[in-house]
């Protein structure tokens, strides 16, 4: 996350703004269309009793057992969006219908009480099993389908059951055939069966209570995005320059069509960040630190990179900092010393 000095002049007065003082409301805002979205793909999905409740919060999200979805708030306004892309990429819109439906996913499942069934326990694990942040997945495991950048699924049972949700209620996800061979494929069946099920019975919980509302969001932009800012270019602290230095041209060799190696990589820092993510699972904010900080040490050690082998570059940089994310993944650090 760059520092607050970055952030464009123009949307820079949000700053110091409570976020319960800047009106922001769901209805007429530019993210009420996804939601719309969602609920008519509910309704194709023969779903029509089931329309969970959405509301703006600090963050994605759906409160233990209560059948509510919470969005960030920055998506319903303009400029806290460009702020949200500056400090912290923006999702697009692929990005947030994949995040409803995953938390529409988690809602169904608190609507019908699913989880207390001896049938979802069985195929996705016990409820109650301790929810960790950090967690070790199993890349490419078949027993999980994905969904969302990572290895999702396997964090906990209530995240594979919405991440199998997501993926059944994706138009023209072609489960079947996608999940023909894996034993995922049992838990799309269920969802499949028990959502028709579900069309001709009202939800056993058709509402739950809302998790913090920007109404009671009553710090400033600024200091929700300090609160949230759990890692940065410095927390990423590895000697990279060794590696970079045989990737790139050091200062003192003359070479034609030299461009800055930073410079390169800034205009490619997205594609990098979301391709290490979704094949590693690590989590985006640690992945964009890690790109940041090898554009760092590029820009401080005046590396080079010749103009026109762009792809080259990337192909070697998405394979290196695949790897040192997968150390991170599986070992808890980037590089072992």
């Amino acid at each position: 996350m760059p520092g607050f000095e970055q952030t464009p002049p123009d949307i820079r007065d949000l700053l110091g703004k409570r976020i319960s003082q800047l009106g922001l409301r769901l209805e007429g805002s530019p993210v009420e269309r996804f939601v719309q979205q969602l609920y008519r793909e509910l309704e194709r999905k023969g779903l029509r009793r089931f329309r969970p409740l959405c509301y703006l919060t600090d963050e994605w999200g759906c409160p233990d057992g209560q059948p509510v979805i919470g969005i960030p708030f920055y998506l319903a306004d303009p400029q806290l969006a460009r702020l949200e892309r500056a400090m912290n990429d923006l999702e697009d819109s692929r990005e947030i219908m994949m995040y409803l439906r995953h938390e529409a996913g988690h809602a169904f499942n608190y609507s019908y009480r699913l989880y207390v069934t001896p049938e979802w326990r069985r195929l996705f694990g016990p409820y109650n099993r301790r929810y960790r942040d950090h967690y070790r997945p199993v890349p490419f495991s078949r027993k999980h389908v994905r969904h969302l950048a990572g290895w999702y699924a396997q964090k906990h049972p209530d995240e594979d059951f919405a991440e199998t949700f997501a993926v059944w209620l994706t138009p023209r996800s072609n489960w079947r055939k996608k999940y023909r061979e894996w034993s995922a494929l049992q838990k799309l069946r269920y969802v499949d069966r028990v959502a028709r099920h579900a069309r001709g019975h009202d939800p056993a919980v058709p509402t739950g209570d809302v998790d913090i509302t920007v109404e009671d969001m009553k710090v400033t932009v600024e200091q929700h995005y300090k609160r949230f800012k759990k890692y940065n270019g410095a927390g990423v602290n590895v000697a990279l320059e060794s590696d970079l230095v045989d990737l790139f041209i050091p200062p003192g060799r003359r070479r034609r069509n030299l461009r800055p190696a930073a410079e390169m990589l800034e205009e490619h820092r997205m594609l990098l960040t979301d391709k290490i993510t979704y094949w590693t699972g690590v989590k985006r904010p640690v992945v964009r630190a890690l790109v940041e900080r090898i554009i760092r040490t590029c820009r401080e050690h005046s590396l080079s990179s010749i103009a026109g082998r762009e792809e080259t570059y990337l192909v070697e940089l998405t394979a290196y900092g695949t790897t040192l994310a997968m150390n991170y993944l599986t070992r808890g650090r980037f590089i072992q010393t």
